[in-house]
């Protein structure tokens, strides 16, 4: 998995974790070793997931330019169902969308639909997914 921003590589990994949930699009995390985190600004505010608990979001600023709350982590994720989240805790999520790039092996990503989520579409990917206009309830 690769990301790209302004011209740089600013994440890659062969150790990246795919998390996939109910009609969604596939979710990368990047071990926080392969990403370069001096690009990164944690920004005020948070979101809470049911089943990951709370995301904290980072600007990403490269040579001048910003893609604000295009990247997010879960700092101390909830786990008390084991459902194995505790291995992505600190590990970090680029909105494909916001990226000049974002790969997976040979295959350049697409955003997932809506502003919501951070999946990210290849030709893997079959079905509906969530985030297309009148998805809210599925």
């Amino acid at each position: 998995m690769k990301v790209v921003f302004n011209g740089e590589v600013v994440a890659k990994t062969k150790r990246g974790l795919k998390v996939v949930e109910t009609a969604g699009a596939p979710v990368y995390h990047f071990p926080p070793d392969d990403v370069r985190t001096e690009f990164l600004t944690p920004v005020p505010g948070s979101t809470f997931c049911e089943w990951k608990g709370e995301a904290r979001y980072f600007n990403l600023t490269v040579g001048g330019r910003t893609a604000e709350k295009a990247v997010y982590c879960y700092p101390d994720p909830l786990d008390d169902l084991g459902r194995g989240f505790a291995r992505i805790a600190g590990w970090y999520v680029f909105y494909a969308g916001a990226m000049d790039g974002a790969w997976v092996g040979d295959e350049k990503a697409a955003t997932q639909p809506g502003n919501y989520y951070a999946g990210w579409v290849t030709s893997c990917i079959a079905g509906p997914i969530k985030g297309i206009p009148g998805s809210e309830g599925w």
